[in-house]
């Protein structure tokens, strides 16, 4: 066993033991990583508030052969805003929940690191919103390979007369194409997911309220539906 060293974004973590927690986070290197913070839940832990989840840090780590144990940990950003109103906390939950859900053990997660960092940089730096949440949803969707398709039918290949939407077909349909399960698109409504799913998180396209909540609404449920995963982090919207 040896001492390697990696950095990681804190996804979360849960009691492991008496006294310990296991963390999970996502590395660039090595994707998710799953690993223990020894005696963490101790009044006087040597860890501190330093793997709270949304935390970048810079981890030193003593290879197990199930988990590895954090020895040496030090933080890169702690992100104190992203704590400081529920919208904030909404926002960033359900981005590191993304991350956890489609990230793999093992296996490099560059862009997708990058992408996570840069949302948290985004919701530390302005007010949370939901098309922020929405443009950071499309583009990890396309990172894994399970974005909509927006430009043209996904039934014949039409560019044209875009009306309808379906998650079982993967995207936007035509008049001609439309299944029972499909609904109507709301007009203009494609367009704005692709620009959201193109634009750089700091130059989003705007549009009315109505129109970011149904891109909002279709994002978070064609993701639910992709990755068989419901997005608790946004229940709350529910209620």
């Amino acid at each position: 066993m040896a001492l390697r060293h990696d950095q990681g974004i804190v996804l979360r973590s849960f009691p492991f033991g008496d006294a310990d927690r296991v963390v999970v986070l996502l590395s660039p290197n090595n994707g998710k990583l799953r690993t223990v913070a020894k005696g963490i839940r101790k009044t006087k832990s040597r860890f501190g508030g330093r793997l709270e989840p949304f935390t970048h840090v810079d981890l030193v780590l003593y290879e197990g052969r199930n988990l590895d144990t954090i020895t040496q940990v030090a933080v890169v950003d702690a992100f104190p805003h992203l704590r400081s109103d529920l919208d904030r906390v909404v926002a960033a939950g359900t981005m590191v929940e993304v991350a956890d859900a489609v990230a793999q053990e093992g296996e490099s997660a560059l862009r997708l690191f990058l992408l996570l960092r840069r949302g948290l940089e985004r919701l530390e730096a302005t007010e949370a919103h939901a098309d922020l949440v929405t443009s950071f949803l499309l583009k990890s969707a396309s990172i894994v390979g399970v974005a909509p398709g927006l430009d043209e039918c996904a039934g014949c290949g039409t560019e044209t007369g875009l009306t309808r939407f379906s998650f079982a077909d993967g995207g936007a349909l035509c008049e001609r194409c439309r299944t029972p399960q499909s609904y109507a698109l709301r007009d203009g409504l494609t367009d704005y997911l692709a620009g959201l799913a193109t634009a750089e998180l700091d130059a989003l396209p705007e549009a009315d309220a109505g129109l970011s909540r149904e891109a909002m609404g279709v994002t978070r449920r064609f993701l639910e539906y992709h990755l068989d995963h419901r997005l608790r982090s946004l229940a709350v919207l529910d209620e």
